[in-house]
């Protein structure tokens, strides 16, 4: 038993070796091979130049990126924690319940392409929105709300019962309990599982394909206009070959710099309550 023990620790210690070296090696891959682009004017400048990555740099694909999350997690992060306080607190019939998950569960293994076709064709076409921030929005609203209501539901689930039931015996309604004990001591893991949604909205590309993303734009002002977004950028930099890889591989590490840096403040946040 002591030999199974100690093999088991060594199993345990080899996989989490294997994965922040991998991790690792990708990073310093990545930063490698477009270290030579990476500069303050890469990151501050537009693009220029008669092909795509020639010249220039790509801040307004960084504030489209940001648009493009911000706006879908705005849309999404409101849905998904109602409905996670719904199925926690609020709902006694456990039929419900199953079909609630069921649905959430099918929304989360819809693929991200068909999303973008959805918002292709009843938002940019249907509705006449056009190609623009908000119907790329949508279409990771929807892809992210699963991601958002599934570790918001984790967090509420994690409640103390005597909490709970303590509030009950005192006459509290479930309503006032949820914004006044549930909401403040979930605070931090929720926020949490926001921002690593907007993490994973961060780096689709799918979605905003033919629905709000573009290859030359200026630094939106309004969800109600296209912009330039990191991944569109770095899909459109590979898909050009060689003459743009070292803007490509720059434009990836920037990319999973950004998606790093929220992650370790997501982490932070999730792993302390107050």
């Amino acid at each position: 038993m002591r030999h199974l023990s100690k093999l088991v620790k060594l199993w345990a210690f080899l996989g989490i070796g294997i994965t922040l070296g991998t991790v690792a090696f990708i990073f310093l891959f990545i930063f490698y091979e477009g270290a030579s682009v990476i500069s303050p004017s890469f990151i501050l400048e537009s693009p220029s130049g008669a092909i795509l990555g020639t010249e220039g740099g790509i801040f307004p694909a960084i504030i489209g990126s940001l648009f493009f999350t911000g706006t879908a997690v705005a849309m999404s992060a409101p849905a998904a924690v109602a409905a996670a306080a719904y199925i926690t607190f609020f709902c006694k019939n456990d039929r419900m319940k199953v079909v609630l998950h069921s649905v959430i569960n099918t929304i989360s293994g819809i693929p991200s392409i068909v999303l973008g076709l959805f918002a292709y064709s009843f938002l940019v076409k249907s509705l006449g929105l056009g190609r623009c921030i908000l119907s790329s929005g949508t279409a990771l609203a929807v892809m992210i709300l699963p991601f958002i209501e599934i570790r918001a539901e984790k967090a509420f689930g994690e409640l103390s019962e005597e909490m709970i039931r303590s509030s009950d015996a005192l006459g509290c309604s479930r309503t006032y309990m949820f914004l006044k004990i549930a909401l403040p001591s979930c605070k931090r893991e929720l926020i949490s599982a926001v921002i690593l949604g907007g993490c994973y909205a961060m780096g689709a590309t799918p979605p905003l394909i033919f629905t709000g993303a573009v290859a030359y734009a200026s630094v939106p002002e309004s969800i109600f206009e296209p912009a330039m977004a990191l991944p569109m950028h770095l899909y459109l930099l590979v898909a050009q070959g060689a003459t743009s890889m070292d803007t490509a591989y720059g434009t990836a590490f920037v990319m999973l710099a950004l998606i790093l840096i929220l992650t370790i403040i997501a982490r932070a946040l999730g792993g302390f309550r107050k």
